[in-house]
């Protein structure tokens, strides 16, 4: 008992120090993934010009950013799409292809606008509304597995 009473004034101390130590010796990054569903079914799929495929938009959360916080701005400057509701989790990954620390959290996204559709970027090539059964060739295993997931209700995997 005597422990305790000497370790308890020390415990704010304690964990804001473990905090620090955390943030730098196991950092862990998060991203976000919109799978973007409008009224007739279709998927937004998006093709950036620094890496190869069509995939599901979204990007890192920045610090201070909650996770649909960063969703509806990656949507935004990916696709000029503006949340209307509230997206729907999904469920997170595991991505290692990127690092051993990467996750992403895929929402699912039924309540937008798209006012106009954007225009071609330094970051964005190509975009377009598909539909699920007639994906672009160069859909990425990963975008097509989590369309399955969340459409045809195959089972969620842990890795991106």
């Amino acid at each position: 008992m005597w422990v305790e009473s000497i370790r308890r004034p020390f415990e704010p101390t304690t964990r804001r120090v473990l905090h620090f130590y955390r943030r730098f010796a196991h950092t862990l990054t998060i991203g976000v993934r919109g799978l973007v569903l409008d009224a007739e079914g279709r998927v937004f799929l998006v093709k950036h010009t620094y890496v190869s495929g069509w995939h599901l938009p979204g990007g890192g959360v920045e610090i201070g950013e909650t996770l649909t916080t960063a969703l509806a701005r990656e949507l935004r400057e990916e696709g000029n799409i503006e949340l209307t509701g509230p997206p729907a989790f999904f469920a997170i990954y595991f991505n290692r292809r990127v690092s051993r620390r990467d996750h992403i959290a895929l929402y699912v996204v039924r309540s937008f606008r798209q006012r106009v559709p954007p225009q071609p970027s330094g970051e964005i090539a190509a975009h377009g509304f598909f539909p699920p059964d007639s994906l672009p060739q160069e859909t990425t295993a990963s975008t097509r597995a989590r369309i399955a997931e969340v459409l045809a209700g195959r089972p969620v995997a842990e890795l991106w």
